[in-house]
């Protein structure tokens, strides 16, 4: 189980809210299950994270 600061979470709610106004059924996707989603494409998108995952994989030391 992971805990949220209570300002995080306000915002992932916000978050869903924004959502489900630009998606097609209105309705708004649990806070939760955005978490991973977002986490995937910030490591994805983080050119230092990438650097240092593709160091460690060819020296695992």
């Amino acid at each position: 189980m992971v805990k949220f600061p209570r300002a995080g979470y306000r915002n992932l709610i916000a978050y869903a809210d924004v959502r489900a106004h630009g998606g097609d059924n209105g309705t708004a996707p649990d806070p939760i299950k955005l978490v991973v989603p977002m986490l995937q494409r910030f490591m994805a998108t983080d050119k230092a994270f990438r650097k240092a995952r593709a160091q460690f994989r060819q020296n695992p030391s």
